[in-house]
């Protein structure tokens, strides 16, 4: 087994840079319940907690009976981008983190290329990571399929077995390791607490789970197996 620092580190948005995850979901509940569908937060966070919105209305339609039209979707975006702009904060300890990372960086997200820049520049983390900023927009398969990391990966010009992934959702942590490439479960914002959402990340057998995103820089310098 060979071990070395990755040439690429490979983040994920939502509940990795920023905060995102508890908003994302409480918008969504309040568009499923005024349509008359009940579905449960912890139902929510173990079917929906990164996938794309395509992915989410899919599994609405089919398993819910709920097909979210154009103008349901249109609302929700406008009620999420409303609530972001009064209460969405960085992760603690995240631009810290970048500027002390001495390897690329880049973004790879299940969300829209609009919701990510927004997050990003809401938050002040734009300047640290733009242009590099990858969605499932941009794929035909969003994540637990590798496809988003992998153009990440080829875009960046990184072998995926040197790419390191931070992912907060057990869908990201799938799609890493079918990518061939190392991922770390990131346990550190306000949607992990409670011990469940640790649970079945540690179910996919990430290669480290951590919490306090100020100790990535120290993690990187520690030997971390590659994938051969």
């Amino acid at each position: 087994m060979t071990t070395a620092k990755p040439d690429l580190v490979i983040f994920d948005c939502d509940g990795v840079l920023v905060d995102s995850e508890p908003i994302s979901i409480a918008v969504l509940l309040d568009m499923i319940a005024k349509n008359g569908t009940h579905m449960s937060e912890d139902d929510a966070y173990d079917r929906f907690l990164g996938r794309s919105m395509t992915t989410i209305s899919k599994v609405l339609h089919e398993e819910y009976g709920f097909a979210a039209s154009e103008a349901d979707l249109d609302e929700m975006r406008a009620n999420l981008f409303a609530r972001f702009e009064l209460d969405l904060k960085p992760i603690p300890g995240i631009a810290e983190t970048l500027r002390k990372l001495d390897v690329p960086r880049c973004v790879a997200s299940s969300s829209q290329p609009d919701r990510i820049r927004l997050s990003l520049k809401l938050t002040g983390l734009l300047d640290l990571l733009d242009p590099h900023i990858f969605s499932a927009t941009m794929v035909k398969h969003g994540k637990p399929a590798p496809d988003l990391f992998l153009l990440a990966a080829k875009t960046m010009r990184v072998e995926p077995k040197d790419c390191l992934v931070i992912e907060d959702s057990p869908a990201g942590i799938e799609a890493a390791k079918s990518a061939g490439m190392r991922v770390f479960a990131f346990t550190g914002g306000t949607h992990s607490r409670g011990g469940r959402l640790e649970a079945a990340l540690a179910s996919r057998k990430p290669d480290r789970i951590f919490s306090d995103m100020l100790e990535l820089p120290g993690l990187l310098t520690q030997a971390t197996p590659k994938v051969r």
